[in-house]
């Protein structure tokens, strides 16, 4: 099968690789037919090489047809239109009993120390083969993979792989309280999904911060208040008060993560590790990695005194400076972590059936072929060519 593949910083390559197998009995594989590049995949082509492995499959916003089943599995038949969650959870031991998919006992990276294991997703979170490829071998056939309909285009439930829960969870953790505020900090993805939904559960003030134009018109349209931070770069936090009667947003979502612009420590920090051997760069980032912190700060300031903070952006430094005084003194409630897909399927997977309130069907802003999988990971990289969210068709 042909298949996207990372070779390097920078580099990654459409490759012709084995397809995959049933391994255990309760294995599915899927036909791909649509799957996402997302924002945290620029993070494997950027900063997160010295976890990966030259040839290693990327991808985790699949969904497709199932070609195969394990001889026990009974929840799903070949023909069936599933999306496969980028959490590999059981869906059977007592974190997802808690709905905490993401922390899975079962595919814990107890190696690591990390979590629920993920599709395509470097060496913390398992090395799982990815979902950009023709094929993906899918485990606990059972419990993982959801179900959609047959009838609209993939576009419709492709997001509940990633975007749909992990935006859902952001205004979830955000908690906004009733007639508040909430400040979406990054309009790409995650942060133009989390608005949309901020304003379909009827959150009154919705601001958006982004600096790049097709980003911000787009969430002008969607009624979100934006704050260009090409204008507003040295007086954000004033340009957010002066929406919020003064105080500060009453929630915000920080939607950037790690490699927030702005941040010129956590830049030459990335850079000299990107300088070492991975056998050297890698302990070194579990040990004392710094993160470029721009938008977490700048959340800091921006939120209320006795405000949330959402985190939804990766972050991945052991040793990131937090103002701890600045936390403490504004009593800031602080929630983050990797979403739990099947947590908010329930809520979520009805919208998508009745109409299209969350808008979708045209949310993807680019559609191209695996085969074209390099180029749109550097236009997206480089923020070119108004590319907000591609869609990749095997």
């Amino acid at each position: 099968m042909r298949a996207v593949t990372w070779h390097g910083k920078r580099d990654v390559r459409v490759d012709t690789v084995p397809d995959p197998r049933i391994q255990d009995p309760t294995d599915v594989i899927v036909k791909i037919t649509s799957s996402g590049i997302c924002g945290s995949d620029l993070h494997l082509y950027e900063v997160l090489g010295p976890f990966l492995d030259e040839g290693d499959i990327l991808g985790h916003e699949p969904m497709g047809v199932v070609a195969e089943v394990g001889p026990e599995v009974t929840e799903v038949a070949v023909g069936d239109r599933v999306v496969v969650p980028f959490n590999v959870s059981c869906g059977t031991c007592f974190m997802c009993g808690q709905g905490l998919q993401s922390q899975c006992e079962t595919t814990q990276v107890r190696s690591q120390g990390t979590g629920a294991s993920l599709f395509g997703y470097t060496k913390l979170y398992g090395q799982v083969p990815g979902g950009q490829a023709e094929y993906l071998r899918v485990p606990f056939g059972n419990t993982l993979p959801i179900k959609v309909p047959e009838g609209p285009a993939d576009d419709r439930f492709v997001y509940l792989s990633d975007v749909l829960p992990t935006a859902w969870q952001a205004v979830a953790y955000a908690d906004v309280p009733k007639g508040g505020s909430l400040t979406v900090l990054g309009l790409g993805p995650i942060g133009a999904m989390a608005a949309r939904i901020a304003r379909h559960q009827g959150v009154a003030k919705v601001i958006g911060v982004d600096l790049v134009p097709e980003r911000l018109e787009r969430a002008r349209r969607d009624g979100v208040e934006v704050i260009d931070l090409r204008q507003h770069r040295k007086d954000l936090t004033d340009a957010v008060r002066a929406l919020t009667d003064g105080r500060g947003s009453d929630s915000v979502i920080d939607a950037v993560g790690m490699e927030a612009h702005g941040s010129p420590a956590g830049k030459v920090a990335h850079q000299a590790v990107g300088l070492l051997p991975d056998a050297l760069a890698a302990p070194f980032m579990k040990a004392a990695g710094v993160d470029r912190l721009g938008a977490l700060h700048a959340a800091i300031d921006l939120v209320r005194r006795g405000g949330t903070i959402s985190l939804s952006g990766v972050y991945g430094g052991m040793a990131d400076p937090m103002p701890m005084l600045t936390l403490f003194d504004k009593q800031v409630q602080l929630r983050m972590g990797q979403a739990n897909v099947w947590r908010w399927v329930p809520e979520i997977l009805p919208l998508l059936v009745d109409g299209d309130p969350l808008g979708v069907d045209d949310f993807a802003t680019h559609r191209v072929s695996l085969e074209e999988a390099p180029k749109a990971y550097e236009t997206f990289q480089q923020k070119q060519d108004g590319m907000i969210k591609t869609l990749l068709r095997p």
